[in-house]
């Protein structure tokens, strides 16, 4: 029988690590029931592993009791590292005993699978140097400033690359779970737990859920002089060849500045900063697909829609009626 362990971190954890924890506890143990229920024989034992034989969470309001700690566990076939505290510098350094042990087992051909801010560790390790992650969008900026080397794409929900498994943020957790479940066993378990947890199955995308903040962590004074410009004419199309000018850079060296401040080129950020308005004026007024173009400056409805779908993943009239209930009677 194989083995998943499910990490208990010490001193790093939060409520949002206690909810991995157990979420993902209890769903590989209703897998592992429905499988046998099925005729199978057992795949996978599911244990949570701690490096002491208690570990407290939120000032000692939980309490965890893993089942063994990594000094005793010298081989697993799956590790699943859960949310962690927002101390990123914590985080980056890990805790080295767990870091160390996690890189270990990778060597010896163990899977990994990080949810939330679990990536934080697990980038630490250098394990997802040249590797495509995904982590909550809230940490985008902090993740891209301490991992340069990794292939960070927030709009994802998982990403699945040489045996290691990562994915958004916070309770969608649980869609990973739903993805790893149907790798080890089948779909037909995978579909089992999705109706049981009632788990959305086969989600692919977190942009619907993002809220656009530039990254402004920089020290490109011109960048941010180009960020603040393009945030106070959201109504106005903006020309990047004017903007550029403007501040007297060429437009290869203007894109090329911007792209290594922000993360996003110059006109991406333009786009990102007028949908993010939109979504805002969908989620709390009622002014038509129109209006909400025209106030964002955008004159193409075209234009606006496959922009709009190309962030947020929805359309323009979608998004509208998910957030807004009063919208949807216009």
């Amino acid at each position: 029988m194989k083995h998943i362990s499910i990490i208990a971190p010490d001193g790093q954890g939060n409520l949002s690590s206690v909810a991995c924890i157990v979420g993902s506890y209890e769903i590989l143990l209703q897998a592992a029931e429905h499988w046998k229920s099925m005729g199978n024989k057992d795949l996978y034992k599911a244990q949570i592993v701690g490096i002491a034989a208690n570990t407290e969470f939120d000032n000692g309001l939980f309490s965890i009791r893993p089942h063994t700690t990594i000094a005793d566990l010298k081989k697993t076939n799956l590790i699943i590292i859960p949310s962690l505290a927002r101390d990123y510098q914590k985080a980056l350094g890990g805790n080295k005993l767990l870091t160390d042990w996690i890189t270990q087992q990778y060597k010896q051909g163990a899977e990994i699978a990080t949810m939330c801010s679990g990536a934080f560790m697990l980038a630490a390790t250098g394990l997802l140097n040249g590797k495509n992650c995904s982590t909550h969008w809230s940490s985008e900026n902090t993740f891209k400033s301490l991992f340069p080397d990794v292939n960070l794409h927030t709009h994802k929900l998982i990403t699945d690359e040489n045996g290691i498994y990562t994915n958004g943020g916070a309770y969608s957790f649980l869609n990973l779970l739903i993805y790893l479940v149907e790798k080890y066993y089948n779909r037909e378990t995978a579909i089992y737990c999705a109706k049981v947890f009632q788990i959305e199955i086969d989600r692919q995308h977190q942009s619907v859920f993002s809220i656009f903040s530039g990254q402004k962590l920089h020290e490109d004074e011109d960048v941010k002089k180009a960020q603040q410009y393009i945030e106070s004419r959201i109504d106005e199309k903006i020309s990047i060849e004017d903007l550029s000018a403007k501040l007297a850079i060429g437009r290869r060296n203007f894109d090329r500045r911007f792209i290594k401040a922000t993360g996003n080129t110059p006109l991406e950020y333009a786009q990102r900063v007028k949908i993010e308005a939109a979504k805002k004026s969908f989620e709390t007024t009622r002014k038509t697909i129109n209006e909400v173009m025209y106030d964002v400056g955008y004159s193409d409805i075209k234009a606006f829609r496959e922009v709009f779908r190309k962030i947020t993943g929805m359309s323009p009239l979608e998004y509208r009626n998910r957030y807004n209930k009063e919208a949807m009677t216009v």
